[in-house]
């Protein structure tokens, strides 16, 4: 069997990937294919009863990828939180892929390790947090961070839950996340043995933030029925709007109910790099833990999610385990990853983070994120100008728009986003806010947009309305 040399497979790649970041912006966004289509085209290829030459692998690959692929990392993709990814990121996760460390123990991947810890500490500061009291670390994304968060919490309100469970509990635990929070917290409760009961959503107001009073109102309302509240939610950067949960507000009355802080800031997390975003966020510092996800805002590729917690005590017995039959002993001054955290066997995530920081500075990374809070600050201008309403309040770079033909029912938000995305030149997505209030939905999520992409997305909905 011929195996393709790392030199003329990277060869080859290079050209691949160069080729397409320069032309992902004259491509279309949306496919039109069919599962039909791609499996007929896989089954005659790739049936892998003949080897087919890695160089020639590689092009095929990206041929397939390039035509049949919802391209996320275009310039006018407007929907999830999928990012357009920083080159030296590419570099990273292929570096992290070639030396292939595991970091479940440090004696493992020593370099690997303190790299990730260099970084942590880095991004623990920008929250507020002492980055030598407090505990970090990366995940496969936010569900397994928020996850995290929830087992550290029992375990640090019900210390018996660590040998006993949840059955050794009087009362039914509980956590309080808004209607408008992620939807992460319902499998959580599935998969810890909670039960979706245990997840108490809480009414927002009229600007789509969680309701302290409500709150409030909610968790005495349960304490008195027998239940066992232990934590709050607060959401920076909502999935659906971009909004911020009053964080202080939460902080505060939290710390007067004896409760379990944590800030779900997957997204909204990467404006504490921004000297004029990071206002907003106000209130995270008092946090008990942070969820962020680097692959939403830092233009890193998935999986990047990061937990960050004031109380190493927390995790260390949620999570500890001995494994000393067949891992060996423990480095001193370090701590081994597998006994602090979900995961075991761990890839280097790190790396593509600690890359892109290193190459752009703090400077750098601000000037990337407030550019793309620029270009919806744009969009909101235009959009109101042509007789558009946003509604939704937010700094952060996701509008929520309509038109007046859409609220008198002439097409339904659906049909317009059906329609446009269809022809293939921007991608967006509908919304149902809190409320029932169906919008269109737009987030700037690539730091390669600019204000002519703006202007193609404005004629584009335009066209398809009229």
């Amino acid at each position: 069997m011929k195996i393709g040399t790392m030199e003329n497979l990277f060869s080859v790649l290079s050209r691949e990937a160069g080729r397409f970041y320069d032309d992902v912006g004259e491509l279309d966004v949306t496919p039109a294919v069919t599962p039909a289509e791609i499996r007929h085209h896989l089954q005659s290829r790739f049936d892998f009863n003949s080897p087919i030459p890695a160089e020639k692998l590689i092009s095929e690959v990206a041929a397939v990828l390039g035509r049949w692929t919802l391209h996320v990392t275009h310039p006018r993709y407007f929907g999830l939180f999928n990012p357009s990814v920083l080159p030296i990121t590419v570099a990273a996760d292929a570096l992290a892929a070639l030396f292939n460390p595991q970091l479940a123990v440090w004696l493992h991947a020593p370099a690997a390790n303190e790299i990730e810890g260099h970084v942590l500490r880095f991004l623990s500061s920008r929250i507020g947090f002492d980055p030598e009291t407090s505990v970090a670390h990366f995940t496969s994304g936010g569900q397994e961070a928020n996850m995290t968060a929830a087992l550290a919490a029992l375990t640090h309100h019900f210390p018996a839950v660590e040998e006993k469970g949840l059955r050794s509990l009087s009362g039914q635990p509980t956590l309080y996340v808004s209607d408008e929070g992620h939807h992460s917290f319902h499998k959580i409760a599935k998969a810890t043995g909670l039960g979706r009961h245990a997840v108490r959503v809480v009414p927002t107001n009229e600007d789509l933030r969680v309701d302290v009073e409500a709150l409030e109102r909610a968790v005495v309302s349960d304490r008195r029925e027998g239940l066992s509240p232990f934590m709050v939610v607060g959401t920076a950067g909502s999935t659906s709007a971009g909004v911020v949960d009053p964080l202080m507000g939460l902080a505060k009355l939290a710390r007067k109910l004896e409760m379990w802080f944590h800030v779900d800031a997957a997204w909204g997390g990467s404006a504490l790099l921004s000297e004029r975003l990071r206002i907003h966020l106000a209130g995270i510092e008092r946090a008990d833990s942070v969820t962020w996800d680097a692959h939403k805002w830092l233009s890193v590729p998935l999986g990047a999610g990061m937990f960050f917690c004031r109380w190493p005590e927390s995790t260390s017995k949620a999570f500890s385990v001995s494994a000393s039959n067949y891992v060996p002993p423990g480095q001193e001054g370090t701590t081994d990853n597998y006994v602090t955290t979900m995961q075991w066997s761990r890839r280097f995530i790190g790396l593509k983070v600690f890359m892109a920081l290193a190459e752009h500075g703090t400077d750098g990374y601000q000037k990337l994120i407030e550019h793309q809070a620029e270009m919806a600050d744009l969009l909101r201008e235009k959009l109101t100008a042509s007789g558009w309403r946003v509604v939704n309040d937010t700094s952060l770079p996701v509008v929520c728009f309509l038109h007046p033909s859409i609220e008198s029912g002439t097409m339904s938000t659906s049909e317009v986003v059906r329609r446009l995305n269809r022809r293939g030149r921007c991608w967006i997505s509908e919304v149902c806010l809190s409320g029932g209030v169906k919008a269109l939905r737009v987030c700037i999520t690539s730091y390669r947009t600019e204000s002519s992409d703006i202007d193609v997305l404005l004629n584009e909905v335009e066209a398809v309305l009229s």
